[in-house]
């Protein structure tokens, strides 16, 4: 295992990385919504609260569309350091620093000068969502760059998704414990009591373990030189997309991942209000994180073992069937507790498996789109996965609001008062909508993917030999 210190190192990074990214995704919210505005003047704290909400959900859909762009910077770059590790470590201070600042008052602005504060808070975000894009885009994207082998590329993907599922359902372990941790020792409190010196304190731990995590990266890890990356020409900004475009496998395999995971964001999303307005039981839903952390380790340690034995394809299309056999148990559980839970087990089971699959796939479609296109474009490559995942989260979100709208779960409802119209309609948008995108997505990946492992190497082969005659005749 002569990659081990690698391998470590990685994993390292991606357990920070996602650590941050559940509390800026997730806590974040919960914060503002419980501790920031908790004013007597109710209409206040709505108003600003749905403010503050209207700003978070803009500013990253319109940065979106710069991932590409922040891709082609990250490709652009060289130094003695190479091209990824600057941007990670930037990204992860900079990122890190704006956490802690997002979960302040800005000196008490919040009730003081409430529009001030907006525009404070809106620039802080706009600062933390750019670096962690920087961020992102450099850790994944180093993929291509550790080995141009598929089955070391594959381990290196698998260790990282260890370490990012076990980063990101560590948060929800420690999270309440550290909060009433500082929250004792700044605030002087006692028992469960919460303070915003005790969120504050759980954001600079999280904000340390990021940072941490990519520093470890950075001096743990090795790009790997080779005739392949060395034919590389620095890309211009207005030909980013046209490069992405060229690549018709890349595009293939974004628009079956695209599918695929708005189907899962969607129906994850919808899962705490099944437990509470369906069947009545929110008080199990803990349940579902304590099965999908289990399940998601045990799922990515498989990984190696069967894309060796059965190759990604069957790994992608077979996962989506089981995700779809998850799916009838929903339909057929009623309000059966346990086999509800069953039907979480079987449908989140293959999902990092089949997150690890279109990874793979995208990395290996940086050779193919070098050997199409005469260009190499790793981080430009690579940032199609996080702006797809963050496309998918954006829309899964308006979903879930009109889910519950629409069906009658807002407030104080109870199952009792959720007609059989409005359950249809949940139903809807949980399931049957999902259900026909994700089948959608098997069937692309089925017939318009063909970068499989054996493609891959093939297309490496070409390459070296290509490249290697092209230095023979300039010698």
């Amino acid at each position: 295992m002569k990659h081990v210190k690698q391998y470590t190192s990685y994993a390292l990074g991606a357990f920070g990385h996602d650590a941050f990214y559940q509390t800026l995704s997730t806590y974040l919210m919960l914060f503002i919504t419980s501790q920031l505005f908790d004013t007597a003047d109710k209409a206040f704290n709505a108003r600003m609260i749905g403010y503050v909400t209207v700003l978070m959900t803009g500013i990253r859909l319109v940065e979106i569309m710069f991932d590409p762009l922040i891709g082609g910077a990250v490709d652009n770059t060289e130094t003695r350091w190479g091209k990824f590790k600057p941007w990670l470590l930037l990204g992860a201070a900079v990122s890190s620093v704006m956490l802690v600042v997002v979960f302040t008052d800005f000196g008490g602005l919040t009730t003081k000068n409430p529009v001030l504060y907006l525009v404070l808070f809106g620039l802080s975000f706009v600062i933390l969502d750019i670096f962690y894009s920087f961020k992102d885009i450099s850790f994944w994207s180093m993929l291509p760059a550790l080995s141009v082998d598929s089955k070391v590329r594959a381990t290196f993907g698998t260790i990282g998704r260890l370490g990012s599922t076990l980063g990101a359902q560590g948060v929800p372990i420690i999270i309440f414990p550290l909060i009433v941790f500082f929250s004792q020792l700044f605030s002087g409190t006692h028992g469960d009591t919460k303070t915003h010196a005790g969120w504050i304190g759980f954001a600079v731990v999280i904000a340390l373990i990021s940072f941490l995590g990519a520093l470890a990266t950075a001096m743990g890890t090795k790009e790997k030189k080779s005739l392949i990356r060395a034919n590389s020409e620095k890309v211009r900004f207005r030909d980013v997309f046209k490069v992405l475009a060229k690549n018709d496998q890349l595009m293939w395999l974004s628009l079956s991942y695209f599918l695929f995971a708005l189907s899962y964001v969607v129906t994850n999303s919808l899962l705490a209000y099944y437990f509470q307005y369906v069947l009545g039981h929110a008080n199990y839903y803990w349940l579902v994180g304590v099965i999908t952390a289990v399940l998601g380790i045990i799922s990515v340690s498989l990984f190696p073992a069967l894309v060796a034995l059965i190759k990604r394809r069957a790994i992608y299309v077979g996962g989506i069937v089981m995700m779809l056999i998850g799916y009838a148990i929903f339909l057929l559980a009623g309000h059966n507790v346990i086999a509800v839970l069953i039907a979480v087990g079987i449908f989140f089971f293959p999902y990092p498996m089949i997150f690890l699959a279109a990874l793979m796939t995208i990395t290996d479609s940086v050779e193919y789109g070098q050997l199409k296109n005469g260009t190499r474009n790793e981080s430009v490559t690579l940032s199609v996965r996080p702006l797809l995942d963050k496309v998918a989260g954006a829309i899964a979100n308006s979903v879930v609001g009109l889910a519950a709208v629409h069906s009658g779960m807002i407030g104080n409802a109870k199952p009792s008062s959720i007609s059989a119209g409005q359950l249809l309609n949940f139903r809807s948008y949980m399931f049957f909508a999902p259900i026909v995108l994700i089948v959608i997505a098997a069937l692309v990946y089925l017939f318009k993917v063909k970068l499989s492992e054996a493609k891959h190497q093939a297309i490496v082969t070409e390459l070296e030999t290509k490249l290697k005659a092209a230095q023979s005749e300039q010698n």
